[in-house]
């Protein structure tokens, strides 16, 4: 009986040790958030839906984590819309004007507040969350404006 009893809890164990979750966040550790760059270069006429057929040309196989085969498609969008980084709001927030911190990737107070801010001057719900309306109007201001950069030059 004790000999069932350790199977059992042998099993249970391992189970916990490499079951799905542990996969799931290591796949998620191998992706990395696009730039602002990247998503602009995209084709805007990328299907987006996965019913659509993509040419076998742009099919390559690449190995997985786990060493078995799987295929990878080219032609696919990335799933759910950009997540900006810290330093990418931070920057287009003192583009803006209304953030006077340093560009350093961290979230304090003071950008909490300019985040706020920026939503009440738009017309946003005032959360001091940079969601997918917020960062919609926010990253038109991610790149200084035309004049400030021919100022610094001369």
């Amino acid at each position: 009986m004790k000999k069932v009893l350790i199977i059992i809890a042998v099993m249970f164990f391992s189970i916990y040790m490499f079951g799905c979750k542990k996969k799931q966040v290591a796949m998620e550790e191998q992706q990395e958030p696009m730039s602002m760059e990247a998503l602009s270069t995209m084709n805007a006429t990328v299907p987006t839906t996965l019913e659509t057929k993509v040419p076998e040309s742009k099919v390559q196989a690449t190995p997985v984590a786990s060493g078995v085969g799987a295929a990878k498609l080219e032609a696919l969008p990335p799933a759910g819309p950009y997540k900006p980084t810290n330093i990418e709001i931070q920057t287009a927030l003192k583009n803006a004007g209304l953030y006077a911190g340093e560009v350093d990737g961290k979230v304090g107070p003071k950008t909490k507040k300019a985040i706020e801010e920026f939503q009440k001057a738009n017309g946003l719900k005032a959360d001091g969350k940079v969601g997918p309306k917020t960062w919609a109007l926010l990253s038109s201001h991610l790149n200084p404006p035309a004049e400030s950069q021919t100022k610094k030059k001369r």
